[in-house]
């Protein structure tokens, strides 16, 4: 009986699975601290040197958990500047303190005052500057450096995002035309952290996805995972919006949404964090085309993509977008039992991202929607 009490009320734990330990960090909080400047000499009008700088610097095969395991007490001190003395009037400057983040990270203080960002390898930027050595005009003493803490926050830098509601092929797809190996399975919520991958041609370009985690109605007022990954979306060049064709629904307590609704949804999730996100170039893959019934839906799904404003309009205005994605295409496709569809997906990636490039170099701003899709008519049907 004692024996059968304790099973009961000592519970074993169990452990954690591996893609839980492993974790992904995309903000990370230290201190900061510069070097304080050391002391004059007033006697013979010595000047204390410097202190030293903490500076980050941007390398493209470090994440912020590498940051974290080199440095676990999360504090970043450069030296203190040498003071003056008789065998050196000019006391030597302490030495900078120098760490590597990844690309892609801005550096923010308390207060939420941006102090840089780094987007490009081998970028330095100083978060902390070293004190003044002491000189005449500060009673040759030394002042302190500036210390505070501060926050890493990372954007995935990626050429395309992968946004939609949970469970709608996201993982299968990037699994399928990608070198990523995200979780997948038939239930919401399997993907739990961004996934990047490398989509490669046979003539060696490459094009990176970042897969995030299934937005929910609310998102952008931080309701489920909210702003943790909508960020991330702003630094891709275009948005890759997959849905369901029978549409969706996340649990019983919320209703089921149709594929035209999960598209209205999805807009106004990225509108209500930042506006300007439903000015990138955007192409919408309708997925699940072998489940019953799909072509009938996926008609219907077409025709009032071109009426989509009418069909919004009689949503609520919680429910529907002040503006709408202009999408530069609409393909059907089945992510997991179609290999042709998914080297079309590839190849219409390519195209596009190519298409915006060419734009991006010429002098005059371009009308990326308008611009990219006459430039993919000019050059054949096959890219329209």
């Amino acid at each position: 009986m004692v024996q059968l009490t304790e099973n009961l009320f000592n519970k074993v734990k169990k452990p954690l699975r591996n893609y839980l330990k492993q974790g992904f960090r995309d903000s990370l909080r230290i201190l900061v601290s510069g070097g304080p400047g050391g002391n004059g000499l007033p006697k013979f009008g010595g000047v204390g040197g410097k202190g030293g700088d903490v500076i980050i610097e941007a390398k493209e095969a470090v994440t912020l958990e590498t940051v974290f395991r080199a440095n676990r007490s999360k504090k970043y001190l450069a030296e203190p500047g040498k003071s003056a003395s008789h065998n050196f009037i000019l006391g030597p400057p302490g030495q900078d303190r120098v760490f590597e983040v990844p690309v892609g990270i801005s550096v923010i203080t308390d207060y939420g005052k941006k102090l840089g960002e780094l987007n490009s390898e081998g970028e330095r930027l100083i978060i902390a500057k070293g004190g003044t050595g002491g000189h005449p005009k500060n009673g040759f003493l030394g002042t302190r450096g500036q210390s505070y803490p501060v926050k890493l926050d990372l954007k995935l830098l990626a050429d395309i995002g992968l946004v939609g509601f949970p469970n709608a092929g996201k993982s299968t797809l990037l699994r399928a035309i990608s070198d990523a190996k995200p979780k997948v399975a038939s239930y919401a919520f399997t993907t739990v952290r961004p996934h990047l991958g490398m989509v490669t041609y046979e003539d060696h370009r490459q094009i990176s996805i970042a897969d995030l985690p299934g937005l929910i109605e609310g998102a952008y007022a931080n309701k489920g995972m909210g702003h943790q990954f909508l960020k991330h979306i702003e630094r891709t060049k275009l948005l890759l919006m997959i849905v369901d064709i029978n549409g969706f629904q996340l649990s019983y307590q919320y209703p089921h949404r149709s594929c035209l609704e999960t598209i209205m949804l999805l807009t106004k999730e990225l509108e209500m964090y930042n506006p300007d996100l439903l000015c990138k170039p955007s192409i919408l893959l309708v997925n699940k085309m072998d489940s019953d019934g799909s072509d009938k839906c996926y008609k219907e799904v077409k025709n009032t993509l071109n009426t989509f404003k009418d069909f919004i309009s009689s949503y609520s205005e919680e429910m529907r977008p002040k503006n709408i994605l202009q999408f530069t295409d609409v393909l059907p496709i089945s992510a997991k039992t179609n290999d042709h569809d998914i080297k079309k997906v590839k190849n219409r990636l390519r195209a596009i991202l190519d298409v915006m490039s060419e734009l991006s170099a010429k002098e005059e701003v371009p009308d990326l929607y308008n611009d990219t899709r006459q430039l993919l008519t000019e050059r054949g049907p096959s890219l329209v």
